[in-house]
């Protein structure tokens, strides 16, 4: 029998977890794929490194958005996530524009939904891409939300313009991130597209902020989605309670 190769072991970790098993400590993914702790560490490191495994605040791995990422990819890949599918549905039936899920990976959102339709706006952003927080309406949630030293960070760095309306002045931006906690949501006023307005609000998972969901319609000001506002608040609620009541906390 031949020994398993670099690669087998490392497709072994992953292959341990499931819909059942979403959480495991080192401990347990060693004695799932049958092999030392000093290797299955070695080898966990080098998946946590590059994302594929995320590890939570009580030890246990999971599988990391680096995975989701991937999967997004693959042409016959589950088209809806669970949790939010009654929401989102009722939202682009609606407004019949663009509702997208996002959540925070470091500096980046990830977009983890979008439902939009065929007349909607164009937006830049797809399943399981990625992009800058301060322009978008689900970034500047996450972003209001994120710890301390990541806010810093990204208000630090370079802010690229992508319109004429993109806030790049770090001083205007915390006002802006200041008003999203005040206030429960934010608007993005055409910051990516010239054409495009989105307002978007947090989901909780008890308390922390796990991800944000939006509504980005057509609009030449945040007028454009004042009316829309309560419903997207609404929406949002909707799926912090279901994440409150046991559903899977996909998005943490």
């Amino acid at each position: 029998m031949s020994r398993p190769t670099a690669g087998g072991k490392l497709l072994a970790v992953l292959d341990a977890f499931s819909r059942e098993r979403t959480a495991l400590t080192l401990s347990q993914i060693a004695r799932a794929v049958g092999l030392p702790v000093s290797t299955t560490h070695r080898l966990v490191a080098e998946l946590a490194a590059w994302g594929g495994l995320e590890r939570d605040a009580d030890g246990c791995y999971r599988i990391g958005l680096r995975m989701f990422e991937l999967g997004a990819l693959a042409p016959r890949g589950r088209p809806q996530r669970e949790a939010p599918r009654p929401f989102k549905g009722d939202r682009y039936g609606v407004t019949h524009e663009n509702v997208q899920l996002a959540v925070r990976d470091q500096d980046e959102v990830v977009f983890v939904e979008r439902f939009a339709a065929r007349d909607a706006v164009t937006v830049l952003t797809r399943v399981g891409g990625r992009f800058a927080m301060p322009p978008t309406g689900v970034g500047l949630v996450l972003l209001a939300h994120a710890p301390r030293d990541v806010q810093e960070r990204v208000l630090a760095a370079p802010l690229t313009r992508y319109t004429g309306h993109t806030i790049t002045d770090p001083r205007r931006l915390r006002r802006v991130l200041a008003d999203v906690r005040r206030t429960g949501f934010a608007v993005s006023d055409r910051q990516v597209t010239g054409d495009a307005v989105s307002v978007a609000a947090p989901i909780t998972a008890g308390d922390p902020v796990v991800a944000a969901l939006s509504v980005v319609v057509r609009g030449s000001s945040a007028a454009a989605v004042r009316g829309l506002t309560p419903t997207v608040r609404a929406a949002a609620r909707g799926i912090s309670r279901l994440l409150a009541d046991g559903l899977p906390k996909t998005f943490s």
